[in-house]
């Protein structure tokens, strides 16, 4: 095997389910909480958020990196 990479156990299991269906049932309160929330208008929130990879319209947060 090349120097560096890890042995693959290809019948590892996950630890968590690939799918968020798959570990909470269809009466779950979550799934009222994201239906809520996906149909808030969010637009004011995200034009004043703060962000690294914003557009020039918002303000970025951080400084700006310094040369080593």
């Amino acid at each position: 095997m090349a120097k560096g990479y890890r042995p693959v156990d290809r019948d590892q299991q996950f630890l968590i389910p690939p799918d968020m269906r798959d570990w909470l049932g269809a009466d779950h309160p979550v799934w009222t909480v994201i239906d809520i929330v996906d149909r808030i208008d969010t637009t004011a929130f995200h034009r004043n958020a703060k962000t690294g990879g914003a557009p020039a319209t918002m303000t970025t947060a951080g400084r700006a990196p310094t040369a080593s």
